[in-house]
């Protein structure tokens, strides 16, 4: 035991002097493979590992916004949302300095608290922190595995390890949060190490409900593969206390600067901008006036209902189901989603004090003007983008993309606002809308639950509401039988699919000429073989997706790659996409598990490390080490 001791928990030491204010740390640092075990505390672990786990900025960028957010469809870009990946973002968080040290801290919490209990060496809340640092080690394996699939189960420990299923993995984890959820004592008092818990504060009723709510997530994932696994394992954690309340969230307060608590949405080069996939479920939903929610001075700028925009056809792809393509909108639409103005901020609106104005060292966020210019690069129109909403489709927009200079220009699309990029937030990894829609689900499947799915539905919209303080909105949003631009509405009683088409009004953009067109809602083919768009499941899954806007992604891409919801519109193919060979101009209108990314491919640097690891995972993977290769609890 202490030759593990010091090959697994210093190395941790070292790792975590930097995210600590102990002063016990000073003695070892000045020497850390003199460490003694009387000198590592089990707070300390745990503390570092979910400091760590926040995410510096460097890898918060590569990982957090430039997979998650992206896959996830919470902003445009392209990368991962067009099959491809990057080798170095993937091996930096794998390894050591990131996931892999995370791991290895939390797995020395857990080391050293069996180690003193088993040597009577404990204090009062030393079992406790045993079980808070166990529920902690599945948010981190499961969050490796959502990524990249079969992982080892007892890795990270400095010994090439052996990898699991996902099967094995999530039985696993399950197991775990039943277990530390249990023999938590949730009557003890921890006030005196408060301050090396991030989340919570060593409040234990929290982390139990936390483990709990966890659960439901973990047990949800499996439902169309392992359908009475997944019943059971949801019906035993609904019957516990779990995250119901905004004091409940689990959240970590963000700081300035550079550091693993800097927030993960600073860096000034990304612009956060809409993406089409969350500005379609937006419009429209609700029932919501633009009229009721934006300044006098804005309301000019309204549009009438059902109108699409200007068509611009030379200029604007519509080689792609974007139910929007084709259309630049001038101007703001008639009703949205109340939550779309908070989340991201209309065009040129600079007297907002939520408008971000990065990058700082240009003034790109604050032009608002651009061109559309013919194959000379003569121009052929200017647009201005002040007080218009317009998301940009995926893709390869081809020649197209090259003469139009205002599609995914910086200011001229909506984009996270102020409060999400200066580090002064708090980041949420489970808030009580989770559990309401989780619950919801749960209800819709016929599982025992604790509430009917109406009941959580809309009290995980309520929860959502609260958050953004827009509740005076709640009650006619939740009633409005509305359809979004998908088809999709808002009211749980109103289940009534739309019609075929409906009657949309626009202006051709280079003659100015007025006209309509019979607007077809987009087919879905990954649920229910495209004939539903308005169901309670796909109601469920539409709010949970923008309640988790922006702070949740990776469940949002999760959800997708699980149920096929929401909507996610195809990457544009007016060029072919190299890493999306699936997706071309003859079947762009359709859906396809081919056509979205499924996974992070493994760091390069694995079939040498650990041949033996990688061969194991290859097969439990059961294709190829690919971005669009599907998890065993994804859609195939």
């Amino acid at each position: 035991m202490k030759s593990l001791f010091k090959r697994v928990i210093v190395p941790s030491i070292i790792l975590l002097v930097s995210a600590t204010s102990c002063a016990d740390f000073d003695e070892i640092n000045a020497d850390p493979y003199m460490a003694t075990e009387s000198q590592t505390q089990v707070e300390f672990f745990i503390n570092g590992a979910i400091i760590n786990s926040q995410m510096d900025p460097h890898i918060a960028e590569r990982i957090f916004v430039l997979y998650w957010k992206t896959a996830g469809r919470q902003q445009y870009g392209g990368g991962i949302a067009t099959g491809g990946y990057d080798d170095g973002w993937s091996s930096d968080y794998y390894g050591m300095s990131y996931m892999g040290g995370w791991l290895n801290s939390i797995y020395a919490a857990i080391q050293v608290a069996e180690k003193q209990i088993e040597s009577g060496n404990v204090k009062e809340y030393t079992q406790n922190l045993l079980q808070v640092a166990r529920i902690w080690r599945v948010y981190l394996l499961s969050e490796l595995a959502d990524n990249f699939g079969p992982i080892p189960i007892n890795g990270f420990q400095g010994e090439n390890p052996e990898f699991s299923d996902l099967k094995a993995v999530y039985y696993f984890l399950l197991d775990e949060l039943k277990d530390a959820s249990s023999k938590l004592d949730i009557s003890l008092s921890s006030s005196d190490i408060s301050k090396f818990d991030q989340a919570y504060g060593y409040n234990y009723a929290n982390w139990q409900k936390y483990a709990n709510s966890m659960r439901l997530r973990l047990a949800m994932r499996l439902s169309e593969v392992d359908p009475a696994k997944a019943k059971a394992e949801f019906e035993a954690a609904a019957g516990g206390p779990l995250i119901t309340q905004s004091a409940e969230t689990f959240q970590v307060a963000e700081r300035p600067g550079w550091d693993a608590l800097t927030g993960v949405m600073t860096r000034e080069w990304n612009y956060f901008q809409i993406s089409s996939t969350i500005n379609n479920l937006f419009l429209g939903l609700g029932g919501i006036k633009s009229a009721d929610q934006v300044r006098a001075d804005q309301a000019s700028f309204i549009k009438p209902q059902n109108y699409l925009g200007l068509k611009l056809d030379d200029h604007f792809t519509s080689l792609t189901n974007d139910p929007s393509a084709g259309y630049w909108l001038d101007g703001l639409p008639y009703s949205i989603d109340p939550r779309a103005y908070k989340a991201y901020i209309i065009p040129g609106d600079v007297t907002n004090p939520d408008f971000n104005s990065y990058p700082s060292w240009d003034n790109t966020a604050t032009t608002t003007e651009r061109t559309l210019v013919n194959d000379k690069g003569d121009v052929v129109k200017t647009l201005n983008a002040k007080y218009t909403w317009n998301a940009p489709s995926y893709g390869s927009w081809g020649a197209k993309g090259a003469k139009n200079n205002i599609y995914s220009f910086n200011g001229a699309t909506p984009r996270h606002g102020q409060k999400f990029r200066n580090s002064s937030n708090k980041r949420i990894f489970f808030a009580p809308w989770e559990t309401y829609f989780l619950l919801a689900e749960a209800a819709e499947r016929g599982w025992s639950v604790p509430m009917s799915g109406k009941a959580a539905y809309e009290a995980g919209i309520d929860a959502s509401f609260a958050f953004w303080e827009i509740s005076s909105f709640a009650a006619a949003y939740k009633a409005s039988t509305d359809f979004n631009r998908v088809g999709t509405s808002v009211s749980w009683d109103h289940t009534a699919e739309p019609p075929a088409t409906y009657t949309a009004t626009f202006v051709n953009g280079y003659t100015n000429a007025a006209g309509t067109v019979e607007k077809a809602y987009p087919k879905n083919d990954l649920y229910k073989n495209g004939t539903v768009k308005n169901d309670h499941l796909t109601k469920i899954i539409t709010q949970k997706f923008i309640a988790q806007t922006p702070w949740v992604p990776l469940e949002s891409w999760s959800d997708q790659r699980r149920l096929g919801l929401p909507f996610f519109d195809n990457p544009a193919v007016e060029n072919p996409l190299t890493n999306l060979p699936a997706l071309n101009s003859g079947n762009y209108m359709t859906s396809n598990v081919k056509f979205f990314p499924q996974r992070l491919r493994y760091p390069s640097s694995l079939p040498a490390s650990n041949a033996k690891g990688y061969a194991q995972a290859l097969q439990y993977l059961g294709g190829e080490d690919a971005t669009t290769t599907p998890l065993w609890w994804a859609k195939h």
